[in-house]
């Protein structure tokens, strides 16, 4: 699991449907009074943008860590 890549909830986008929360197997989310919270950040895995595109429909979740640096050819690029 991570401790560099974790989701964020947008929340004048989110609509409380709590897909996300119904979605994702790393049980990352949970509804908090009525709201979406992220409870378990360092359950999610790498990369993964899961709950982003099967679930929230109103694209309402970034992820931190996202920015990563790739290496080719010699040099980086962000």
């Amino acid at each position: 699991m991570s401790k560099s890549w974790y989701p964020v909830i947008d929340y004048e986008k989110c609509i409380s449907c709590f897909s996300c929360v119904e979605f994702c197997p790393h049980d990352v989310y949970e509804v908090i009074d009525e709201r979406v919270e992220v409870v378990r950040p360092e359950n999610c895995v790498d990369f993964c943008k899961g709950c982003l595109k099967g679930a929230c429909s109103n694209d309402a979740i970034s992820f931190i860590g996202q920015k990563v640096k790739v290496v080719f050819d010699g040099g980086e690029k962000e």
